[in-house]
């Protein structure tokens, strides 16, 4: 507090916002591998999950741990490799990881973890794309509390002049 009191902030009140600590890594963003591509130089891992889901890489190469929900081992058909896991927007921004070790394949599901705080609060309906339905998790119990936005959602607002 002395260091506030020599700022002059010492006779005010001091209000903290927490949100990132308590939510940041109490959300993941689940995601389903729809195909991978392999290259010469680069391995690609395209997911359902886009930059519009989760802005957060593609704005400022923020750092997400990816990990498989059902980790498998490459007897069980996965292709073990180092890949950039990207949306399926066509833009060189739509990455949710880049040079990550995943063995996996089409049909998996991946938790992009940390998501808390930064999916739902800062999706937007780039590309048309409507944002990801949201589920809150209570011990056992799954709660659909958002449901996912449809095309009809995206457009309702819209009108002719």
């Amino acid at each position: 507090m002395a260091k506030l009191d020599a700022r002059g902030y010492g006779q005010r009140q001091l209000m903290i916002e927490p949100g990132r600590s308590l939510v940041g890594n109490a959300g993941v963003c689940l995601t389903e591998v729809m195909y991978l591509k392999p290259g010469e130089q680069k391995n690609f891992c395209i997911v359902d999950a886009a930059m519009n889901d989760l802005p957060r890489p593609a704005m400022y190469q923020a750092f997400h741990q990816i990990v498989p929900v059902s980790p498998r081992n490459a007897a069980d058909g996965g292709n073990s490799a180092v890949y950039d896991v990207v949306g399926p927007v066509c833009e060189s921004g739509d990455w949710i990881g880049r040079d990550r070790s995943l063995v996996v394949q089409a049909g998996d599901t991946l938790a992009v973890l940390s998501a808390g705080a930064y999916c739902m609060s800062m999706a937007s309906n780039y590309n048309t794309r409507g944002r990801a339905a949201e589920i809150l998790v209570d011990g056992a119990k799954a709660h659909l509390i958002r449901q996912r936005e449809s095309a009809f959602d995206t457009f309702a607002l819209e009108q002719l002049v």
